[in-house]
């Protein structure tokens, strides 16, 4: 070999050499990074309001890193907003929940099913005939998960201080139309509540408010289907006085969704009113005592 080819190939070496001590330092930073993000949100709730369309997601992680994830939106654009809210090596949910077998809900929980590993399901037990229902009841048989039915009185112990109390349903919903059957669901963290009510109408609200008045009583309200005038009754609202409103709902979509009746009601109450439509996905940040 001569010294041309030996300049060469050393030439190559220090160049590879180079690309592996970059390509080393870049994957280190990643995690300690990683890692100090994990330290900044230790003893933090987060609540994200996913920017899916015209439907539904929420995704929540507790101080401790469980994960639960609440409808999957029309379609996969779940699985994208989920990829910006965890890591990217986190390919588990302890807790997926169907509030109720519309497809803006659940669509997407199918392809939630395929990229993640899930440890436990939730769903009112609304039957359906639909194909999504039917795809997303074959997604949970594979995965080998029992369903566990959602029934007032439950309370999923999520961390030390994190929990979430099933409001409804009370009864056999099986039957039912699918919105009168929605899962209505409470976080707790410490001193702060999340009201999340699925696609509820009016009728179950005003049924919550004579069940437990007091119980209703929240931070935050994922206002019932999408903003629709069918839900948000004004007693319902009053009783719940949260002071932040969240609709999750299509940019432009063709139900007018929010509509005008639910901002005048929020307004009344001097409650601020914030849309995925309007925002994208939205954070909320809980350390038991303040939502931010």
């Amino acid at each position: 070999m001569n010294a041309r080819s030996i300049s060469y190939w050393m030439a190559i070496f220090r160049h590879y050499a180079g690309v592996l001590i970059v390509g080393t330092f870049l994957f280190a930073n990643i995690f300690i990074w990683s890692a100090v993000f994990a330290e900044e949100q230790s003893g933090v709730l987060t609540v994200a309001f996913l920017d899916v369309g015209q439907g539904d997601a929420t995704f929540i992680e507790t101080p401790n890193g469980t994960q639960m994830l609440i409808d999957g939106g029309p379609n996969s654009a779940v699985v994208r907003e989920l990829s910006r809210m965890m890591p990217f090596h986190d390919r588990s949910i302890d807790i997926v929940v169907a509030t109720h077998p519309d497809k803006d809900h659940i669509a997407g929980l199918v392809d939630v099913f395929e990229r993640y590993e899930v440890g436990r399901y939730l769903d009112p037990g609304v039957e359906h005939d639909s194909g999504v229902y039917q795809a997303l009841q074959n997604a949970v048989e594979e995965e080998g998960i029992t369903p566990t039915l959602a029934r007032r009185g439950m309370r999923i112990a999520l961390d030390e201080e994190v929990y979430a109390d099933i409001l409804f349903p009370d009864r056999d919903v099986s039957t039912v139309e699918t919105n009168l059957g929605s899962i209505v669901m409470k976080v707790v963290f410490g001193e702060t509540e999340f009201l999340l009510t699925g696609d509820a109408p009016q009728a179950i609200e005003k049924y919550l408010v004579a069940q437990d008045v007091e119980g209703l009583r929240s931070d935050v309200l994922k206002a019932g289907h999408h903003g629709s005038k069918t839900s948000s009754a004004e007693d319902f609202v009053g009783f719940v006085n949260p002071h932040t409103a969240i609709i999750s709902a299509g940019k432009d979509n063709s139900y007018g969704h929010p509509h005008q009746e639910v901002i005048d009601t929020f307004k009344k109450f001097d409650i601020a009113v914030r849309s995925t439509a309007e925002e994208g996905t939205i954070i909320l940040h809980s350390d038991g005592t303040t939502v931010r």
